[in-house]
């Protein structure tokens, strides 16, 4: 699943290279993945784009003509000019620039990716209620706070919670979760003082460490440097890097007993 980290090297590097090139056309192979049935993609036919940036885990293309934003969903993603990872995905959609081309390709079983042409990306509908980023330098105690204090839900549900916290998901929930020493399980409301400070200081310093890590990586290249990356989430029955111990599964992530749960082993 593409989360910020990923999402945030994604659009520096489209944006360094895309930006200023006028978009020949938009083809698509999956007419499901248009979302908006009211505007075309040829309306994006000879505009310039002004700009690429990701908010949350979508990216929003500008031009001067309208915003196509790309939910990139589950296992949406976007290649440069053919360059193919191991095992790439079917390409959707393409984007022809001039002298360039962007792909965007789908790796799920159902079909995750979809394109809106909107004059703001506030229109779609997912991004209209995207909680505060904490990969952001802007993320604030007071916003960590407001969303976690009296929340009686499970802490690897509310991180990936895109209402609550923009673009963190499966996996970076493991991590931060690990750093924080927390159960994926446990309830936010029942956290004291010094396990919110612990959570707050993980949720921050993960994703921002990863945004700094994966800056300037090519595209075809991020999803292999963060399953590199990872510490504990993909890594059921390996060796906690903290303290040892093994790995467990948990649902479709992981945790380590001894670090997190106090030896105990979640159903």
């Amino acid at each position: 699943m593409p989360e910020s980290p990923e999402v945030q090297a994604l659009a520096e590097f489209l944006d360094e290279h895309a930006r200023a090139r006028s978009i020949e056309a938009v083809e698509l192979d999956e007419f499901r993945a248009l979302k908006t049935r009211g505007r075309s993609l040829s309306e994006l036919a000879g505009a310039t784009i002004t700009g690429i940036r990701r908010r949350g885990k979508h990216l929003d293309v500008a031009t001067g003509a309208a915003h196509l934003v790309i939910s990139l969903g589950r296992a949406g993603w976007a290649r440069w000019n053919g360059e193919v990872a191991p095992g790439e995905a079917p390409v959707l959609a393409r984007i022809p620039l001039a002298g360039a081309l962007i792909e965007l390709t789908d790796a799920g079983q159902w079909l995750s990716l979809g394109l809106f042409v909107v004059d703001d990306a506030a229109e779609v509908p997912a991004i209209a209620k995207l909680g505060p980023d904490p990969a952001s330098p802007d993320f604030t105690r007071e916003q960590f706070d407001s969303a976690v204090v009296g929340r009686r839900k499970q802490l690897k549900a509310l991180l990936q919670e895109q209402e609550t916290f923009a673009g963190v998901g499966n996996a970076y929930s493991d991590e931060i979760l690990h750093v924080a020493r927390l159960s994926p399980v446990a309830h936010a409301a029942a956290l004291d003082d010094g396990e919110r400070n612990r959570l707050f200081a993980a949720l921050t310093t993960v994703l921002r460490d990863a945004v700094h890590a994966r800056r300037g990586i090519p595209p075809h290249e991020l999803k292999a440097a963060k399953v590199a990356a990872m510490r504990v989430h993909g890594r059921g029955g390996q060796a906690c890097p903290v303290c040892g111990g093994t790995i467990l599964d948990h649902g479709t992530g992981q945790y380590c007993p001894t670090c997190q749960t106090g030896g105990e082993q979640l159903a």
